[in-house]
């Protein structure tokens, strides 16, 4: 299992470049390079006899059933996505209800993608859905806000943030960039925390909240506690304590291979959609620092205010090749970086 995660491109997860920050003993490991490992081949070419043909009389024997000339797919070359057959067309023409287009699978320009089937429970990656509404208030600890807890002299996020708009607090999506609207962060319980996001975005929503980013000690000292461990939870690695592995990379998962052109889709809404990955905040109950923080190990990477462009603990995929625990630090990227596996939580003084 680990060296399975092991050989994997993880992100920052999936760029190659190193990584050589190192604080107080952490972050000294180099970031993975290429994107190789498990997890299904390539789904390229068409249908067997009796599949796929998109001629103008649409799917032929034993196919899927949509006619081509009654309001059906439009003309294209074969193709299987993620299972799922269809043909390759420009994205602006794959219109037909159920089939959305995949890129990957098909050759050309970038905007040429196989308009394919959308199996019955998948991803709909134009979908924007919003599980962080209505979610229960969570009190502050030790005089801190909502949300918070003490950590010395000022007062941390005990769970990492998802955001809402600003300043009418309504709930947004947790799958995607948040681009120039105005958001804010907050702090709760069982919601999907912000994937998505570079760290001058998350700046800004700690900001709208009356917070703002926590340094690179400020986050080290919030996770490993008085006590300076590894871990949140103490010195001794307890494998899936935290959320912090999985056996297959969702990018190698979701689109059905390994490989290099995934790793240009790590801005995909589907990533943390996926079973086993992305887990709501406070979900793994023994993932927590002796002052109460929560999923500081895993989950998301969480960035700090460093100007360079800091982002901390490792996420769902890996937690081992750029430190350990607390101290896995990627310095790899600028502040405006983002992708699936980047998120935050804010600070405040009190």
């Amino acid at each position: 299992m680990r060296l399975l995660l092991l050989a994997l491109a993880v992100v920052c997860s999936g760029c190659g470049v190193d990584s050589t920050e190192s604080e107080e003993g952490g972050g000294g490991a180099t970031e993975g390079g290429g994107a190789s490992g498990g997890g299904g081949a390539n789904a390229n070419g068409g249908a067997g006899e009796g599949g796929f043909t998109a001629g103008s009389g649409g799917l032929g024997a034993g196919g899927l059933g949509v006619g081509g000339e009654a309001g059906g797919l439009p003309e294209g070359e074969p193709c299987v996505a993620n299972g799922q057959a269809g043909v390759c067309v420009d994205v602006s023409e794959c219109t037909v209800p159920g089939y959305a287009p995949v890129p990957g699978f098909c050759p050309g320009p970038a905007e040429i993608q196989c308009c394919a089937l959308q199996a019955e429970g998948s991803c709909d990656p134009e979908a924007m859905p919003l599980p962080n509404a209505n979610l229960a208030d969570s009190p502050g600890l030790n005089g801190c806000p909502e949300g918070m807890h003490l950590v010395e002299a000022i007062c941390v996020d005990t769970f990492e943030a998802h955001l809402v708009t600003f300043p009418d607090l309504q709930p947004v999506s947790p799958y995607f960039n948040p681009g120039n609207a105005e958001v804010m962060a907050v702090s709760k319980a069982q919601a999907v925390p912000q994937g998505y996001i570079n760290q001058l975005q998350a700046a800004d929503a700690c900001t709208n909240a009356g917070k703002r980013l926590c340094s690179n000690q400020e986050w080290l000292r919030a996770c490993r506690g008085p006590e300076a461990n590894i871990y949140p939870y103490g010195d001794a690695l307890e494998l899936g304590v935290c959320n912090d592995h999985r056996d297959q990379h969702p990018a190698v998962q979701y689109f059905m291979s390994s490989e290099d052109w995934i790793w240009s889709e790590l801005d995909h809404p589907c990533l943390n959609q996926l079973a086993d990955g992305l887990a709501l905040s406070g979900e793994f109950d023994g993932c927590v620092s002796s002052e109460g923080a929560r999923d500081m190990m895993g989950n998301l990477h969480e960035w700090t205010s460093d100007p360079a462009g800091t982002f901390r603990g490792g996420f769902y995929v890996d937690t081992v090749i750029n430190g350990s625990g607390c101290l896995y630090a990627t310095t790899a990227h600028d502040v405006s970086h983002w992708d699936y596996s980047t998120g935050f939580r804010c600070c405040m003084d009190l």
